[in-house]
């Protein structure tokens, strides 16, 4: 049973990572904006994970919400980043 979701995780990442490069320059940021919200749900179920009462579940629930809590801020600051090169400068 192990092996099989490691399988299907392991697939995802791939499809995940052919789909995310194909993606234009221009549709960029607002993908960026819907992962950083897919991120956020996910820090939410890490944080329930954490909380729990099983010594396993809150290890990984702590692993979850480090690595989602690093997500979110760097593709916020990513998108920003983004969105500042898109903005016309200011003439003097």
């Amino acid at each position: 049973m192990q092996i099989e979701l490691i399988y299907i995780l392991i697939l995802a990442g791939f499809v995940g990572f052919e789909v995310i490069r194909k993606v234009t320059p221009t549709l960029h940021t607002p993908l960026m904006s819907a992962t950083n919200a897919i991120s956020g749900i996910s820090l939410v179920g890490s944080l329930v994970a954490a909380g729990s009462d099983n010594e396993t579940a809150q290890i990984l629930g702590f692993i979850a919400v480090t690595a989602a809590t690093i997500n979110v801020v760097g593709g916020f600051m990513i998108t920003e980043r983004m969105l500042k090169m898109f903005k016309k400068k200011e003439k003097k």
